[in-house]
């Protein structure tokens, strides 16, 4: 039988990471990002380093049969690493190739969050209203705070945990949810505890905190995140389709979250079920702009990025989290999972590094989640004192 799985970043692999399973100013101040330095005058990381990333990738290739990977690190002063690994269509081995689109999954989550602060930083929405004065029709609505959505402290119960919908979504991918409906489903059931009594992973916190970005700032949310977030940092591959349409160019991604277990093509995928907490499209450069821009806060105030990065204890000792950002062993920002597709966009600022891993499976290996494979392994080799957290084995859900 096929894991549960949407979206997986459920925090568990964060540190196992799930998939769903990320500070300074100082950052960029004064750099030119690797993006804009012509390649041919990028510094790469010394013979030695590029041949343990070569040979640690390649491993993990071959013994988890990845169809397909793009993977980055960029530490200025030391290096560049940016290589793609595999093919983006199985069925006609075209080579993969770093200008591809993929799903990012819940790396979709800072996005939305750093809409909803940027209302903050106007004076339209504050972080300790209530949702109710946003969203109506939400159980105990008047006390759970816009905070709480954002730090995962809700309480509310998370939609992609109901067993009819992950059967539904099993028996038919292309199915088109709205934000409403999968609203529905998670208050169906009791809220799982108090508001702010602990942490817990929740699309349902997500999904709330896109609605209100769309009332307070006037706008369906892709416009808005295409006209306030995505566009001023100039991440013109980066996008929220509405539909399971895939921008060209892209990567095929594959998925054994089926019926049988059996494998197959999961690109064309209807992910709207995902929507504010999943569903946005990207690719390896635009992420790259993306993670520096989301750890020094440069679409927001200072105070307001201080409180995104008022991090908290999630129960997993090195993991905490903020307003819609990770913190793990020092890295900034968000993994992600989501049929098909496994990605990581997070900033290192003690050593000022970037890292993006996307993946064209979230078919585990052995247990365990494949972009946590990858980043554990190049962090341990380029950031040792600061590795990505080891994928932990996990059973059936």
């Amino acid at each position: 039988m096929a894991r549960n799985h949407p979206f997986r970043g459920r925090y568990r692999r964060a540190t196992a990471p799930a998939a769903a399973v990320l500070l300074l100013a100082a950052l960029c101040a004064g750099t030119t990002p690797d993006r804009y330095v012509p390649a041919s005058l990028r510094q790469d990381f010394d013979s030695a380093t590029v041949e343990k990333l070569d040979a640690a990738l390649t491993k993990i290739m071959k013994e988890a049969d990845v169809p397909g990977l793009n993977v980055g690190v960029w530490i200025p002063g030391r290096g560049v690493y940016e290589k793609s690994f595999g093919v983006a269509d199985k069925k006609t081995g075209t080579p993969m190739k770093a200008d591809l689109h993929t799903r990012i999954g819940s790396v979709t989550k800072p996005f939305t969050v750093t809409g909803v602060l940027q209302l903050v930083d106007q004076g339209k929405v504050g972080l300790d209203d209530p949702i109710s004065r946003y969203v109506t029709g939400v159980p105990g609505g008047d006390a759970i705070t816009v905070r709480q959505l954002a730090e995962m402290r809700s309480g509310l119960f998370n939609y992609t945990q109901d067993k009819k919908f992950l059967a539904g979504l099993r028996d038919d991918p292309h199915r088109a949810y709205t934000p409403r409906q999968v609203l529905d489903l998670a208050f169906a059931h009791p809220p799982n505890f108090a508001p702010d009594a602990k942490w817990q992973y929740s699309n349902t916190n997500t999904i709330l905190l896109g609605l209100l970005v769309e009332k307070v700032g006037g706008q369906p949310l892709d416009d808005y995140l295409r006209e306030h977030v995505f566009s001023p940092l100039g991440l013109n591959s980066t996008s929220l389709p509405g539909d399971g349409v895939m921008p060209d160019p892209h990567a095929h991604g594959y998925t054994d979250f089926t019926p049988d277990g059996a494998v197959t093509d999961a690109t064309t995928w209807n992910p709207s079920w995902g929507w504010a907490a999943g569903a946005v499209v990207s690719d390896l450069d635009d992420l790259h702009t993306w993670a520096p821009a989301l750890a020094d806060g440069r679409l927001l105030t200072e105070e307001t990025q201080a409180q995104r990065l008022r991090t908290l204890p999630t129960g997993v000792p090195g993991i905490s989290y903020g307003l819609g950002i990770l913190d793990t062993n020092g890295w900034l920002g968000h993994n992600g999972e989501i049929p098909g597709y496994e990605s990581i966009a997070a900033q290192l600022p003690a050593e000022n590094a970037s890292l993006v891993v996307l993946v064209t499976s979230d078919i585990d290996h052995d247990g365990k989640n494949l972009s946590s494979l990858v980043g554990n392994a190049v962090t341990s080799i380029v950031t040792p004192d600061h590795p990505w957290p080891a994928p932990v084995p996990t059973g059936p859900e």
